[in-house]
Order: structure tokens, then sequence, then C-alpha cells
């Protein structure tokens, strides 16, 4: 029988440094929530569900403004939450992808009610809310998921805009610091570089329970800046989101135009399975190819068919986790690993 495995992620991009602490808190917290729905003693003696498991972890982090998906969800160009998620299960190939989704707390929520009405697979805008609140989601006030954090980046970036700065890797490519950069004036001043947006990136988590069942889901408020009515990667199969009993599971982050255009979420599983790589090494691999041609960077975590993790990234940081052995580990910067009982809150 399968050991059973919840890894989750936090996002990936120039997270500045005092982001980490709330992301590290985010993330233990969500596999906190979420764990035992894996145990078999939850589910009857029936092994636990990975689908149970995914959903409450990623709602944990829609709950977070420490990260970019529910609330604390970037805002497009008029200052509004749209919002997208999928979510899809390994072994009848089921998915459910919602986008342009507002005013609705929980859209991996409304991913799976989709999912589980097997009509159709994909649906957005207008019909996804009617969707949403037709299933039992409530309908917040407009404005209800935007907060302080996301105002003062849109206003950044609006600035940066202004500048005349190149706005396509709004979310990945900035950094969060300030540098010295010579002016006229006989003194140097100090001028803002574009910097991540403070409430974080994509969330994601890929579950195996004891059946050896497999589920992956992504939810996210896409990049700041962006055009009403864009669409990212996180809603798209073989892009944000692919799981498959046979090959396994995967969840991604970072620049969605980049991720989209890779299809990277199916290229890792096809170097598990044509290529016979490991989790680990299939995930590297493909972070880095797509960076390499593309030039947008990102990262992912996979949970392999025989139940081996991968957590790879090309971005700067990449908020993670998962538990084993009574042992909550995480991490969020290159191969630097913390860890601490998992000790479930009350």
């Amino acid at each position: 029988m399968p050991r059973p495995v919840l890894l989750i992620h936090g996002g990936a991009g120039d997270i500045p440094e005092s982001r980490i602490i709330g992301k590290f808190l985010g993330i233990k917290q969500a596999l906190r929530s979420a764990w035992h729905l894996l145990q078999p003693e939850e589910n009857g003696g029936a092994g636990g569900s990975a689908l149970d498991a995914v959903e409450a972890a990623v709602r944990s982090m829609e709950l977070d403004e420490n990260f970019n998906a529910g609330y604390g969800s970037c805002l497009n160009t008029n200052g509004q939450v749209e919002m997208e998620a999928s979510l899809m299960e390994g072994r009848d190939l089921r998915a459910g992808c919602i986008t342009l989704l507002r005013d609705v707390m929980h859209p991996i929520t409304v991913a799976r009610r989709l999912m589980e009405k097997q009509r159709h697979t994909f649906l957005g805008g207008d019909d996804a809310q009617e969707l949403a609140l037709a299933t039992g989601s409530e309908r917040l006030q407009p404005g209800a998921l935007v907060t302080d954090g996301a105002r003062y980046t849109l206003k950044e970036f609006q600035e940066q805009v202004a500048q005349g700065r190149d706005p396509f890797f709004a979310r990945t490519e900035m950094a969060a610091r300030e540098e010295k950069t010579p002016a006229p004036a006989p003194e140097p001043v100090a001028v803002p570089v574009p910097k991540t947006d403070p409430s974080g990136e994509t969330v994601g988590a890929v579950a195996m329970d004891a059946q050896g069942h497999i589920v992956a889901g992504t939810s996210t408020g896409g990049i700041t800046g962006k055009w009403p009515g864009r669409i990212g990667d996180t809603p798209i199969l073989g892009s944000g989101t692919y799981a498959d009993n046979g090959r396994g599971g995967v969840s991604t982050t970072g620049h969605g135009e980049t991720i989209m255009r890779y299809n990277l979420a199916q290229r890792i599983l096809a170097a598990i399975e044509y290529k016979g790589l490991s989790a680990q090494a299939a995930v590297d691999q493909e972070c880095r190819e797509m960076t390499k041609r593309l030039g947008g960077t990102g990262g992912a975590i996979v949970v392999g068919h025989d139940g081996d993790l991968g957590i790879g990234f090309t971005s700067q940081r990449m908020a993670w986790g998962y538990v084993q052995d009574g042992t909550i580990f995480y991490g969020i910067e290159g191969k630097v690993v913390h860890q601490e009982p998992f000790e479930v809150q009350a």
C-alpha cells in the first residue's frame, strides 16, 4: 500500500525577505489543516482522501493574505480581483477549471464542484460565478478580497509603467530592494526597482493517498496589472495543473505566460514517463529548459506515481512544504531545508 504524501507550494518569484516568515507560517498551517484527511481513520479505513487533502490545503492558503490566491489576490488594471483555479484527479482524469471568478472566497472549491458535476471541465466569467453561488458559495461584497498590500503593489506597478519599464515580467522578474542609480544631480539618488507583489504568488498542492490515488490543485489571483479578462496558466490542464495515477501529479507557479507557452506540467510528466527520470530530476530539467528557452521563471511541485517528490524552481525563491514521518519539511530558497515536528494545532 502506498504511503500517503502531501506536498504544497506557496508561490515562486522574487519574494522579499520581509515575506518569508509569513510564507512559512502559512505553509505549515496549510499542511496541518489538511494532513489528517489523508489518514485512513478519517475516511472509514479506506485510506484517506487525496482529493479532500488537496482542497483543504489550498483553501487554507486562499484565506491567508501572505499568498496570491483568494484573500490577498493581485489586482488587474481596474483594481479588481479576478481569480482562477484548477483541480484534477489522476484515476479517471476528471478535472474542474475555473477562471475570471470574482467576490467568492474559495476558487478551488468551485473547481471541485465543477469537476463533480461531470458535464463540463472549464468554466469562466459570469457563468463560473453563477455556478459558485448556485452550489453554496457566499457572494462577498465587492472589494472584500482586496488587501492594502495588493493596492500598494498595483500603484507601484502603475508607476513603473509610467516610467516606461517593460511590465511583461511584472510578477516574477521583480526585485525586492532599492538600488543606487546615477542621476544628473550631484549626489546619487535611490530609485526603486520593481518589486514582487507583497502578497506572494500562486498556491498549489499535490497529494497521493494510501490507495495510490493522485490529485493536484492550483489557485491564484494572477499577476498585478493584468488586463481585465486575462487568463493565466493556473486553470489550464497541462500548464498549471495535471494529475495521472500512472505518471504523477504537478502544480506549477511563476510567470504564467511563460508556463502556458512551455506547457510545464505536461513536460515534467513526459520526462518521468518517457525519459525515466525521477520526479526531482524531471522538475529540475524542465524548469531550467523553460527559463533557458523563454526567459520567464517559475517552479513546480511533483509527486511521482511511486510517491517520490520533486521540488524545483528557477525563480529567486519558492515556498514549499510537505509532511513525512511525523515531521514537516519546508523551505523557500535553494536547497535549504527546514524541519520541525508535526503537531496538530488545536
